[in-house]
């Protein structure tokens, strides 16, 4: 028996490789478990937010990710007649997580960075070409039986997280199910490597066809790489349709051999599935495995990467002794229900686009343009993106609890800087002014808490970092919020706000509360 570990994964693709990477940085002894030896050359996700940006920062990857990233043009939506009826775009500068607000990127590169990151890391053993085929679980373990090329093996670990795709073996094995949200489509999609003459032929912006006959999603990807989706009938064979043949027949309108190189074609079902719970004792699900979307926010990735930012930090905390198993519940609770909000957004936009009625169509065209007035205006992506609004969060839901903290760019002596990068990622208050209550100081430290004040100056108080930021952005935060302090979880989302000092003594209280320790445990 090898072992015993803190925590195993099931699948080394980019959200078990993330996963990998974040609980080895937390220095617990984790094993990665996955069936290929080698990551798939071709891209199968294309999209990225701002919120993964940071979460990649978090892993030392900002500077190695720049090559493979580029920003996400604007999306048009054109109905029947060729209509504009939609537009989304990107939050304007300054961005709020000092990151573009959406991006393409190319993931096989990407990918082999997160592998080789996690490979780096002491505390990570990375098993591959290696299959789980069950486990059993203890009061205080799980026991995988694991089949190697030498013969079969067993690993013991604390915990377990499958990120093991839409087919999961760890969610059979866990008997966890998915429940339909309603949605399933035939679609086929198309990756070409445009040449210089087709690119040419193509639209400058993404743009997604509306159009009732055959519904299509163009997406410009990074580099000359450009994405069709399109919707396939119900009597057409995909495998046939992801013919080459047959692919540059449904590419005709747009560009033909002579303009590009075929990449990929493959055949999809379009599914809104979500887990219904999200662990089994020791075992949890993340990725694919516990959700599967449709495409069209580009936020099937961005997803599993919230999981697993979500659960790691988590599991850190109960390991170490810093939190009670409880904590561990709220994981599903958050990633649930943010998973629900957004598909069911996400099935919206499916449905305005996917619409096959011609008359019901035009209809659809006329409602959107009468809601904007008359004149189409864009609308940034990240308006649509949910919060938080059950798990660990302050009960006293003041405003801007369960939302994404910004993350500000600082004046440094170094130039600037974002700001996770010169305060860490861990928990943080941050604040409009520095705290002159050593008590309240001390408290904070006992917590685990690293103190920020930005742009306060130190007037003889007690944070741990007094920064500057280059754009206002936190400070309109606070204004807009109507608070001066945030309590800021390790995944970067917003425990609770406080309008002063009594406040944020208050949101220490709770969040030690709500952890279920001691405060001296958490040092």
């Amino acid at each position: 028996m090898r072992g015993p570990y803190d925590v195993a994964i099931v699948g080394f693709g980019p959200v078990g490789a993330v996963a990998a990477c974040l609980l080895g940085q937390a220095g617990l002894k984790t094993v990665v478990i996955d069936k290929s030896e080698t990551i798939y050359d071709k891209p199968r996700a294309v999209a990225l937010d701002h919120e993964i940006g940071r979460v990649l920062q978090s892993l030392g990857l900002a500077e190695a990710i720049a090559p493979f990233v580029e920003p996400f043009t604007d999306s048009k939506y054109y109905g029947v007649g060729g209509r504009l009826i939609k537009h989304l775009t990107m939050l304007p500068e300054p961005h709020p997580q000092a990151w573009t607000p959406s991006m393409v990127f190319l993931q096989p590169a990407v990918e082999l960075l997160l592998r080789d990151r996690a490979a780096s890391l002491p505390s990570v053993d990375i098993r591959l070409g290696q299959t789980v085929t069950g486990f059993r679980q203890d009061p205080d373990q799980v026991m995988l039986e694991v089949a190697t090329p030498a013969g079969d093996d067993t690993l013991a670990a604390r915990y377990v997280i499958g990120c093991d795709g839409a087919s999961s073996t760890t969610r059979r094995l866990a008997r966890l199910e998915l429940d339909d949200l309603g949605f399933d489509q035939p679609w086929l999609v198309v990756d070409i490597e445009a040449n210089p003459q087709g690119l040419l032929k193509l639209p400058t912006t993404s743009v997604q066809h509306c159009e009732p006959e055959r519904p299509m999603t163009f997406v410009i990807c990074t580099g000359r790489h450009r994405r069709w989706e399109i919707r396939l009938e119900a009597d057409e064979d995909p495998q046939r349709m992801a013919e080459p043949e047959e692919v540059w027949r449904l590419l005709r309108r747009w560009i033909t051999p002579a303009d590009g190189t075929l990449w990929r074609s493959a055949g999809y079902r379009f599914h809104a599935l979500v887990a219904r719970d999200w662990r089994k004792g020791r075992v949890f699900i993340a990725g694919d495995a516990a959700h599967q979307q449709p495409p069209f926010l580009g936020q099937g990735l961005c997803q599993g990467i919230r999981d697993v930012a979500n659960l790691s930090w988590k599991l850190a905390a109960v390991l170490r002794g810093k939190a009670g198993e409880a904590l561990l519940d709220t994981y599903g609770q958050e990633r649930g229900g943010h998973v629900r909000k957004l598909t069911g957004i996400i099935k919206g936009i499916g449905g305005l686009i996917g619409e096959r009625d011609p008359q019901k169509a035009i209809e659809r065209d006329q409602r959107l343009i009468a809601e904007a007035g008359g004149t189409i205006r864009p609308m940034p992506r990240q308006d649509l993106m949910p919060g938080l609004d059950a798990g660990l969060l302050s009960a006293l839901a003041a405003p801007g609890t369960g939302t994404l903290f910004p993350q500000p760019w600082l004046r440094t002596a170094a130039g600037r800087q974002r700001m996770d990068s010169c305060v860490g990622s861990g928990l943080r208050i941050v604040t409009s002014s520095s705290c002159n209550d050593v008590r309240l100081a001390a408290m904070a430290k006992a917590l685990g808490a690293t103190w920020v004040a930005i742009g306060g100056g130190n007037s003889g108080g007690h944070p741990d970092v007094t920064l500057h930021e280059c754009d206002g952005l936190v400070n309109a935060w606070f204004a807009r919020h109507e608070a001066i302090a945030a309590l800021v979880r390790p995944d970067n989302y917003v425990f609770g706000t406080a309008h002063d000092m009594g406040g944020v003594r208050v949101l220490l209280e709770e969040w030690q509360d709500k952890l279920g320790v001691a405060a001296n445990a958490q040092g």
